[in-house]
């Protein structure tokens, strides 16, 4: 079997995680540390630049093939709100995530901030966002976004990027001069946190980790984990 990491000296990467702790007296919820990394995290964007897009997430979903053997299936997208009700997200109602979702609502969050040596997990139940939640977010898109919806079987085959772009095209002319209306098959899903994890990089690759665990009583439980 070829070595492929040889060449890029893999297993002899080192990086000293220095960038700072979470105290044992973290707030009781969640959210609440949550506004603050996030707030830290756009903070970090404006003053160095090195953090290009802190709302992107990672979405985790599972697949079922025709045998039922479960696939976890990974990608990254755009978190575009949160309050107490969940994180919410944007997709194609008809893509392969939104029919894992329907099959199996339950999903995990990434949200890796590399940069603050930061990363929150987060895992819980998910539910289509009503459609006037949907319609008030599709209204602010750019143009050019709501364009791109229509033009876009979300991943489905297309010959080539040539015939993407005459897609795309084609629905420009299509409403050319009048506003682009949200087609049904595009929305927004809600994922209600059930466990918050925070993870703070530390020396020694003994880092922080605090996790939230929702009781059955709906409030929130918060202990360490070890590294």
């Amino acid at each position: 079997m070829t070595d492929r990491s040889a060449a890029h000296h893999l297993a002899e990467e080192r990086l000293d995680y220095l960038a700072g702790s979470l105290p044992d007296d973290a707030p009781a919820d969640p959210l609440a540390l949550f506004d603050v990394w996030m707030d830290e995290a756009f903070a970090r964007r404006e003053q160095h630049g090195d953090l290009s897009d802190p709302s992107a997430v990672v979405l985790s979903t599972v697949a079922l093939d025709p045998g039922g053997v479960p696939r976890p299936r990974s990608r990254t997208v755009l978190l575009k709100g949160h309050d107490d009700g969940g994180f919410v997200v944007y997709t194609n109602l008809s893509s392969p995530k939104a029919a894992e979702l329907e099959a199996t609502p339950r999903a995990a969050l990434l949200l890796p901030w590399y940069p603050l040596q930061r990363q929150v997990r987060i895992e819980g139940r998910v539910e289509r966002l009503p459609a006037a939640e949907s319609e008030a977010y599709w209204a602010q898109r750019p143009r050019g976004s709501q364009l791109g919806a229509w033009a876009s079987h979300q991943s489905q085959p297309i010959d080539s990027r040539a015939d993407l772009d005459a897609r795309y095209a084609e629905i420009e002319a299509r409403f050319e001069g009048a506003d682009v209306p949200r087609p049904e098959f595009w929305g927004g899903l809600r994922i209600h946190p059930e466990r918050v994890e925070f993870w703070q990089g530390r020396d020694n690759r003994f880092h922080d980790r605090i996790v939230y665990d929702v009781t059955a009583d709906g409030n929130w439980q918060r202990h360490r984990l070890q590294p």
